[in-house]
């Protein structure tokens, strides 16, 4: 899709899947819980679809049916195996800084919303983009409803001192279409991660970017 016909004040990025490749420690972390307790594991294209709905969405869709009764213990020990692995082996995806820097350098607002638990969200963020500044790092949290529900956003616009009409939600999933267009936001489609150009288009993506580099040349002032 063209890029001349929108003006995007600041940006809101999801994490996983659109700043970050994390789908191998996902599918690492997961398996090695799962094995503990004697489950079949599941492959990386698997997991792929498993992610953007948060932990316990990622544990529902992993664990047994036999063992749905058992999620609100088993959250704790998932949630306990990934603050262990904290950034593990996951990284940026390529250009992913440099646009980041881009976008400081120009007074470009910036945010992440993620689903991901929020003490996890926060340590991915702090390890692989330090000196970045973000003006909000959310995850999930109890007290706050996860993606696609807009809160997360709004409250992301707020800290940027922006409208929600002026931002641009950046996400590779279905989840954050959904979550860009309940806010009034520009729903922008990365590509480059972890779902297809069909699920996004579907979830009414505005903007389809083919990498992160893409995502400055939004930017208008």
């Amino acid at each position: 899709m063209g890029y001349s016909a929108v003006m995007i004040r600041a940006f809101i990025f999801d994490l996983d899947g659109t700043l970050v490749d994390t789908l191998g420690d996902i599918t690492a972390g997961m398996n090695g819980f799962l094995e503990r307790h004697g489950w079949p594991g599941h492959s990386a294209d698997e997991y792929r679809y498993m992610v953007g709905g948060g932990l316990d969405t990622l544990l529902k869709a992993a664990v047994p049916a036999s063992a749905a009764g058992e999620l609100e213990t088993l959250h704790d020990e998932a949630m306990a195996v990934f603050e262990r692995m904290g950034a593990g082996d996951s990284r940026p995806y390529p250009g992913t800084r440099e646009a980041l820097e881009l976008l400081s350098a120009r007074g470009i607002p910036i945010s992440v919303v993620s689903n991901k638990p929020q003490a996890l969200a926060r340590t991915v963020v702090e390890h692989l983009f330090p000196g970045i500044r973000f003006a909000l790092v959310l995850g999930g949290h109890a007290e706050r409803p996860i993606k696609p529900h807009p809160a997360g956003a709004l409250q992301a616009a707020r800290a940027m001192g922006v409208e929600p009409h002026d931002c641009g939600f950046v996400g590779d999933s279905d989840v954050d279409m959904l979550t860009a267009n309940a806010a009034g936001m520009h729903a922008v489609g990365a590509l480059w991660g972890f779902r297809t150009r069909e699920e996004l288009s579907a979830a009414g993506a505005e903007i389809l970017a083919a990498s992160i580099g893409d995502i400055p040349a939004l930017a208008g002032t």
